[in-house]
C-alpha cells in the first residue's frame, strides 16, 4: 500500500522541525557563547568537540535499544516522542545561560546542556530516520520520502539559517542574548508541535524481525558493512566542510566584508543560500536523475561544490565587496549540498539491505544511529577548527551594537583559508575515498532487493 499524502506531510513536518533544532544549535552555539558571552573561542571548541566523543558511546546504545523495543505503538514512535520532548527542553536552556554566570560556571554551563542536548538530539533522531526502511517498500517509493524528507530537513534549515539574526534582533529589542532565549523557546514549541503530528500520522507497515546484539557486536556488524562505513566516512568528510563554512560566515560578515550593513549583507547571503539548496533538492536533483543516475549526480555536485569554494577564495583573495558577486560561489556551494545531502541519505538507507544480504543481519537502526553520530562528529570537528581559526586570528568578541568592526588584516587570511581551503581539501580527500570504495550502483541494489525478496518467499 502507497504511502498517503497525509503520511508524506507528518513525516516532512517532522524533518521541518528536528532541522530547525538541529541547525539553530550547530549553526549559533559557538557564536552566541564565544560572540556574545565570552566563552574563549578554544574553550567552546574543546567542549563541542567533547561532546562528539561522548556521542560514539551513546548513538550505538540508543540504536541497540530502538532495536530492542516492542510496544503497541511500534519501537520507533515511542523513542521519537520522548526525544523530541526533551530536547525542546534542553535546547530552551542551552540558550537561556542565566546573567549571573561567568567564568568557569559558564562554561561549565554549556558543556552540560550543550552534551545533554546531543543525547536527547540522538534518542529522537536515531528512530526517525530509522523508520524510512520500516514503513517503505524499496527502490522508488523508499528514494522519493528520502528526497522529500531531506527537502523538508533543509527547509527547517534554510529557516533558521536565514531568519535567526533577524528575529533575535526583534525579539530582544536589539539585545542579542535575550532575543535568543525567546527565539530558542518559539522553535522547541514549534518543533514538539511538528513531531506529535508526525507520530499520530506515520505507522510502521512493516515490522522487521531483528536479532538484536551487543553493542561490541553491532559495531563489528557495521565494520563487516563496508559500503555503510563508505558513506558515513563520506558523510563526515561532506559536512566537515560544509559545517566550517556556516560556522565562520557570520564572522566574515561581520569582521571581514564589514560595514554598517553587515547585519543585511549576511541575512541576504544566507537567504539566498538557504532558497538555492532547498531547490537543488526540490528540483535541481530531480532534474538531473532524468538524465544520469545517482552516482553521476554525486560526482557532479562535488565538483560544483569544489569550483564554488575555488571561486570564493579567489574574490577574497581579490577583496570583492559586492554581496551580489559572492552570490555565484554561493550558488554553486549551497546547490551541491543540497543534492549531497539527500544523495548521502538515499545511500546509506541502500546499505541496510546489503548488509542484510552480505551478513544476514538487519541492523537500520545500529546503520542510521551512526548517521546521527558522523553528522554531530562533522559538526563537532567543524566547531573545533572554526574556534582554532578564531583563536589564531583573535576574532570574535565585539561589544554588542558594535555593527562596522573590521578585523586585522592576518586575521583575514586565517578566516579566508579556513573557509575556503579546508574545505576544498576534504571535499578531494571525500570524493577521490568514495570513488574506490563504493560499489552499489542502481543495479546492484535493484539485483540485492529481487535476492532478499526471493529469499524470504
Amino acid at each position: 500500500m502507497k504511502l498517503s499524502g497525509k503520511e508524506k506531510l507528518a513525516y516532512g513536518l517532522g524533518a521541518v522541525g528536528k532541522d530547525m533544532v538541529y541547525m539553530l544549535s550547530s549553526g549559533y552555539i559557538l557564536y552566541y557563547y564565544q560572540d556574545l558571552l565570552g566563552v574563549d573561542a578554544w574553550i567552546m571548541g574543546v567542549i563541542l568537540m567533547a561532546a562528539r566523543v561522548f556521542d560514539a558511546f551513546n548513538d550505538p546504545i540508543m540504536g541497540v535499544i530502538v532495536a530492542k523495543t516492542r510496544t503497541k505503538w511500534g519501537k520507533f514512535r515511542p523513542w521519537l516522542l520522548i526525544g523530541t520532548l526533551l530536547n525542546a527542553v534542553i535546547l530552551y536552556f542551552m540558550f537561556a545561560a542565566p546573567p549571573a554566570l561567568n567564568g568557569g560556571g559558564l562554561v561549565a554551563y554549556a558543556a552540560i546542556f550543550y552534551i545533554l542536548w546531543g543525547v536527547t538530539y540522538t534518542m529522537m533522531d536515531i528512530p526517525y530516520w530509522s523508520m524510512i526502511p520500516a514503513f517503505t517498500e524499496g527502490g522508488k517509493e523508499r528514494e522519493n520520502l528520502t528526497t522529500l524528507a531531506r527537502t523538508a530537513a533543509g527547509v527547517g534549515s534554510a529557516l533558521i539559517t536565514v531568519g535567526t539574526i533577524l528575529a533575535v534582533q526583534m525579539l530582544g529589542g536589539g539585545n542579542e542574548v535575550q532575543g535568543f532565549k525567546v527565539f530558542a523557546l518559539i522553535i522547541a514549541i514549534l518543533f514538539i508541535v511538528f513531531i506529535v503530528f508526525t507520530c499520530v500520522s506515520i505507522k510502521e507497515k512493516s515490522t522487521v524481525d531483528m536479532e538484536t546484539s551487543s553493542v561490541g557486536e553491532m559495531f563489528k556488524a557495521l565494520i563487516r558493512n563496508d559500503q555503510a562505513m563508505t558513506v558515513v566516512i563520506s558523510i563526515v568528510l561532506i559536512n566537515c566542510a560544509l559545517y566550517i563554512t556556516s560556522n565562520l560566515v557570520i564572522y566574515f560578515f561581520k569582521y571581514d566584508f564589514g560595514g554598517s550593513t553587515w547585519y543585511n549583507d549576511y541575512t541576504l547571503f544566507t537567504a539566498f543560500g538557504g532558497g538555492i539548496q532547498i531547490l537543488s533538492m526540490m528540483i535541481f536533483f530531480p532534474l538531473l536523475r532524468r538524465f544520469m543516475d545517482s552516482l553521476k549526480v554525486f560526482y557532479v555536485s562535488f565538483g560544483l561544490a569544489i569550483a564554488g569554494y575555488g571561486i570564493l577564495l579567489v574574490l577574497m583573495l581579490l577583496g570583492v565587496n559586492s554581496l551580489y558577486v559572492l552570490l555565484v560561489p554561493a550558488f554553486l556551494v549551497f546547490a551541491a549540498f543540497g543534492m549531497l545531502t539527500v544523495l548521502t541519505t538515499v545511500f546509506l538507507a541502500n546499505t541496510v539491505d546489503y548488509g542484510q544480504w552480505k551478513t544476514g543481519h538487519r541492523d537500520e537502526s545500529v546503520i542510521f544511529s551512526m548517521q546521527t553520530f558522523v553528522v554531530k562528529l562533522a559538526s563537532g570537528v567543524a566547531a573545533l577548527i572554526a574556534s582554532v581559526a578564531l583563536t589564531i586570528g583573535h576574532i570574535g568578541g565585539a561589544e554588542e551594537g558594535d555593527a562596522a568592526v573590521q578585523a586585522a588584516a592576518s586575521s583575514l587570511v586565517v578566516l579566508r583559508m579556513t573557509m575556503t581551503v579546508l574545505p576544498i581539501i576534504g571535499m578531494l580527500i571525500a570524493i577521490i575515498y568514495f570513488r574506490k570504495k563504493f560499489i552499489l550502483t542502481e543495479s546492484k541494489v535493484t539485483e540485492i532487493a529481487k535476492e532478499l525478496k526471493t529469499n524470504d518467499q
